[in-house]
């Protein structure tokens, strides 16, 4: 029996989100938001914690500053029953990596200070630590700039050990979308949104785009925001709407799709329950600030869940 249900290496850092803020956002002006939040960011940190939240055993390597925030986002992660045994913290000029999240009612900008980010390299890894579980997963593919160039070679010794891997890649912020034909071919999930898959593919058809990317990997779960979330495997095609509920912020809510998705996928469920448990995920974090918020309360998650006929605890 190995230790944990699921690894991750990756990011750890916080978010700053600011509400009410002006449609246009002036120069040299000093500008008022109604609410903030500070709460645990990063892609990686977040389906981490809301995977332990939905019963999952969940191991976790990142490299932070020695600073403040690299600690609160320690205490987070910790707190939400992650191991955090194997992180690498590291004092110097680099700190540990923020976002600030600038949330108006129909869009947002993000903004983010990468700091230790970019320093996780392959050398920051314990491979031991890693394989003693059944399944990895990669969030923010792009943000990895120390770890990327090694991806292909991690993927191929985590397979050799038996792992299954899945693979969120997040946006590429420099608009690229380069690297990945050398790494999907060790992907069993393969889990980026609409825009993504068209922008991987260069695509603009989304069937087409999901058809593409299932040439090469088994699973592709492809998330639609309101539309829900479409499953391709085997040359067949599954889809399941998404949870209504009263909206707070986006924050997140793709990454706990991945959470809620894997969480049933790791216990051999059928794909359409995934689905379902993905949507779930995501629309229950977005009813409160930031990705991680709504999970850390135990009976409105249960109730949550159970109010839609399912049992939230795995």
């Amino acid at each position: 029996m190995p230790r944990f249900d699921v690894t991750l290496a990756g990011e750890l850092n916080l978010d700053l989100i600011l509400y009410g803020l002006p449609a246009e956002l002036p120069a040299e002006r000093e500008l008022l938001a109604r609410q903030m939040m500070l709460t645990l960011g990063s892609s990686a940190a977040i389906v981490a914690h809301n995977l332990a939240a939905l019963g999952c055993r969940v191991g976790f390597i990142s490299r932070i500053g020695d600073d403040p925030l690299g600690q609160i986002a320690v205490d987070r992660l910790a707190g939400g029953g992650v191991d955090v045994s194997k992180l690498r913290r590291v004092a110097g000029e680099t700190k540990t990596g923020l976002t600030v999240i600038l949330q108006r009612e129909l869009e947002r900008n993000i903004l983010t200070y990468p700091g230790t980010i970019f320093d996780l390299t392959l050398a920051d890894l314990d491979f031991d630590y890693l394989t003693d579980s059944r399944h990895f997963h990669l969030s923010s593919f792009y943000l990895q700039r120390g770890l990327r160039p090694h991806v292909p070679e991690l993927f191929r010794r985590l397979k050799a050990k038996g792992l299954t891997i899945s693979l969120d890649t997040n946006d590429d912020p420099e608009g690229k979308w380069e690297g990945l034909m050398e790494v999907l071919p060790y992907v069993d999930v393969f889990l980026p949104n609409a825009r993504e898959a068209r922008r991987i593919t260069g695509n603009e058809d989304l069937e087409a785009a999901a058809a593409r990317l299932s040439e090469t990997v088994p699973l592709v779960v492809i998330k639609l925001g309101e539309q829900g979330a479409m499953a391709l495997r085997e040359g067949k095609r599954f889809h399941s709407a998404a949870a209504k509920v009263d909206f707070v912020d986006p924050v997140g809510a793709g990454d706990s799709f991945d959470a809620g998705f894997l969480a049933q996928y790791l216990q051999g469920t059928d794909l359409q329950t995934c689905l379902a448990w993905g949507n779930l995920a995501g629309a229950f974090s977005t009813t409160m600030a930031g990705g991680t918020e709504a999970f850390r309360d135990r009976d409105r998650r249960d109730e949550f869940w159970r109010e839609r006929g399912y049992q939230a605890r795995v």
